[in-house]
């Protein structure tokens, strides 16, 4: 899509992803009851009655307010939602709608923001041009029905959610090579908005990288493989660890991935209340960005940079242009890639031979969050858009860079330049990781 897309595709475009986001939101927090929804799961993450009650509060803030000129409903929500004002641990004491409130006032909000949806022209401020604020905060809520479905990992007690197994690999997987040249020279990294009029402000400008030449996986890393590193003693070996990752191991009697557990000489682990054994040709998932980097130092290798990925993903050799996804332009479809909660675990490994990059690169959008090397920094010329707090607050060292999206995230909110960043301490969150070398 394009700002030169007439009102009607945008306005259709953004009911469509508004009510995605919704039927997700509800799939998410209908499934369980009122007890669960206003308990806390664990103190990194908030009760999922307060992820409802933000979503609706940030609809209400940016399309009721800023983008209609409506007077606020309940302006007495604001500090009580803002996520930079309470920390995930402390949200429980506070004075959040119950359940059937908070889906009272969300569909108040939502009635309303169809309404000035339907009178929007899009043009004339940055914020509505091609319909920006409602692609906006289509992508906020499916990344907080991304939490949500953390919070659904983290809970303890039966399965409340379902979903069909994803794809097996194709015949033609058994001949794909361990890993891919990736020839050096410049290219494309970032997008402008009018290319991708709902990029966010991180992920801008495009501006023209130089990137060695480098060897990358083809596939994420297994869990049959990262065993292997577990079997070789790594988490108990200091030479493969970063100092401060080696030191979280050791305090927190950290051993294998999250959820894993070993049981009778077996790898099992829990996935959304079901206990299972550890599937060897899966991607791996739930590592710190501490045990991706130490896995990639036992193997002799290293974890690419965000340049190099976005390489991978994005560059087309026979063109020289960095497509919006490995496969092309297209929108993402379920032969591409593992998106949107579809399925409640990663595909295997080689899986969607229809999503690879020209160069053969599998699986580099969907099923895991991928670590990089690389440091959340801004991009030459970045400017805060719409505000500071989603983007320019984290730039530093504190957080690393995670590209690709996991089977949690929407086609909304993942593309070839989208950045997402966490601690790397993290390991609640759908992340994996494959690595690289450099060549010669």
């Amino acid at each position: 899509m394009t700002v030169t897309a007439s009102p009607d595709t945008l306005r259709r475009r953004a009911y469509d992803a508004l009510a995605a986001a919704r039927a997700r939101t509800a799939l998410l927090t209908d499934c369980v009851d009122d007890g669960e929804l206003t308990a806390q799961h664990s103190p990194l993450m908030s009760p999922l009655v307060w992820d409802l009650a933000h979503i609706s509060n940030q609809e209400e803030q940016w399309l009721l307010r800023a983008v209609g000129g409506r007077p606020a409903l309940r302006p007495e929500m604001d500090p009580l939602y803002d996520a930079f004002e309470h920390p995930r641990a402390t949200r429980p004491s506070l004075p959040l709608l119950p359940p059937r409130e908070a889906r009272a006032y969300a569909a108040e909000v939502r009635d309303r923001v169809l309404d000035v949806l339907g009178g929007s022209r899009f043009e004339g401020d940055p914020l509505v041009d091609a319909a920006f604020a409602f692609g906006m905060v289509a992508q906020h809520e499916q990344q907080h029905d991304e939490t949500m479905l953390i919070t659904h990992q983290l809970r303890r007690g039966p399965a409340a959610l379902a979903a069909p197994e994803p794809p097996r690999p194709g015949a033609d997987a058994a001949g794909i090579p361990a890993e891919v040249r990736i020839p050096g020279g410049p290219f494309t990294m970032g997008v402008s908005h009018d290319d991708e009029p709902w990029a966010l402000d991180n992920e801008r400008p495009g501006h023209v990288r130089f990137v060695p030449e480098f060897f990358l996986d083809t596939v994420p890393v297994t869990c049959g493989a990262y065993r292997h590193f577990i079997d070789d003693g790594g988490y108990r070996d200091p030479r493969w660890w970063a100092p401060e990752g080696w030191e979280q191991i050791r305090r927190h009697g950290i051993g294998a991935p999250l959820f894993w557990r070993r049981e009778g000489g077996q790898w099992l682990r829990r996935r959304f209340g079901v206990v299972e054994p550890v599937p060897d040709d899966e991607p791996v998932l739930h590592v710190s960005w501490y045990e991706a980097d130490a896995y990639a130092r036992w193997a002799g290798r290293r974890l690419p940079t965000e340049a190099e990925w976005e390489k991978a993903a994005r560059h087309d050799p026979a063109s020289g242009r960095s497509r919006r996804y490995p496969w092309g332009d297209a929108e993402p479809s379920p032969d591409h890639a593992n998106l949107g909660q579809r399925h409640l675990r990663p595909a295997p490994a080689g899986a969607y031979a229809a999503g690879a990059s020209p160069l053969g690169v599998r699986q580099l959008i969907g099923d895991v969050w991928e670590w990089t090397a690389s440091d959340f920094l801004p991009y030459p010329g970045f400017v805060a858009f719409p505000y500071r707090e989603y983007s320019q607050v984290f730039f530093g060292p504190e957080h690393k860079v995670l590209r690709g999206g996991s089977f949690a995230v929407a086609p909304v909110a993942c593309r070839g330049t989208f950045r997402n960043w966490d601690l790397p301490v993290r390991r609640q969150i759908f992340a994996g990781f494959r690595t690289a070398r450099d060549a010669g």
